[in-house]
């Protein structure tokens, strides 16, 4: 069983929701693939200006996504900013060709940037399955904890592939690369990490490297840096769980509970 991914690395406009929405129009014109991802807040760059930006669960955002998806005909996921009950959360959306939709909420803030005061953290993590493959969707910060990834329940993997949607600067670019590659390697999975590039409005630069990562560690793609591109990569099921036969590392994975 095969699915094929793109990963989209582009420079979003500062807090301008419809040119991004047009300039990705634009790049996902020829984009043939099985999912379609984006960065983390895709149509806003990373502000903590909440109450500003958001958007209610079923506004302009997630239709756009949800007409994407349809014509594409392949499931799209990225995060943007989301109120609820008076509450703002750096949501991600995986939503399916036919309108459906998946949600997880940041769990792991970034205080250096004060995120923490002016988000919600979330509680729960998002399984999703399609096409035969287990997807674990995350967001930026939370590559930083491998805890909250953790591949491994009753002495089984949870999921196949784990997303990171991103808006991680360039001075981090090391830490991003090298921890991505770890993931795989210490879950036994396909990990795929989108990041933006460009400058955002706060005259952060980021870099990009985006990257698509088999479940050894090695690299299958990676996006130019400073660069507008999009990767694709063809994730393999029947390889990945021939890997894990002959190398079930997490049958000896230690028993713990993980208290929020």
């Amino acid at each position: 069983m095969k699915l094929t991914v793109a990963a989209v690395q582009y420079n979003i406009s500062w807090q301008n929701k419809e040119e991004n929405f047009s300039r990705l129009n634009m790049l996902l014109q020829e984009v043939e693939a099985d999912i379609i991802i984006l960065p983390e807040m895709f149509q806003t760059g990373f502000s903590m200006e909440s109450e500003k930006l958001a958007e209610k669960e079923n506004g302009k955002t997630l239709q756009w996504m949800q007409n994407k998806a349809k014509e594409k005909n392949a499931a799209i996921t990225g995060s943007f900013i989301v109120e609820e009950n008076n509450t703002y959360y750096n949501r991600l959306f995986w939503v399916n060709p036919d309108g459906n939709y998946y949600t997880y909420n940041k769990r792991h803030l970034f205080r250096m940037a004060g995120e923490h005061q002016y988000f919600s953290a979330g509680k729960k993590l998002t399984v999703v399955e399609y096409k035969g493959f287990k997807f674990l969707p995350l967001i930026c910060y939370d590559l930083r904890f491998p805890v909250w990834s953790r591949n491994v329940k009753d002495k089984q993997p949870i999921y196949d592939c784990l997303l990171y949607v991103a808006n991680w600067p360039e001075p981090r670019t090391y830490a991003w690369s090298k921890l991505l590659e770890a993931r795989a390697i210490e879950n036994l999975c396909y990990v795929i990490g989108v990041n933006r590039c460009g400058k955002d409005g706060n005259n952060i630069e980021y870099k990009g490297s985006s990257a698509i990562i088999d479940f050894k560690g090695n690299a299958l793609q990676t996006a130019k840096p400073f660069s507008e591109e999009i990767i694709y990569s063809t994730l393999n099921l029947e390889s990945l769980k021939l890997f894990r036969e002959k190398f079930p590392a997490y049958l000896d994975a230690d028993d713990f509970e993980l208290k929020l």
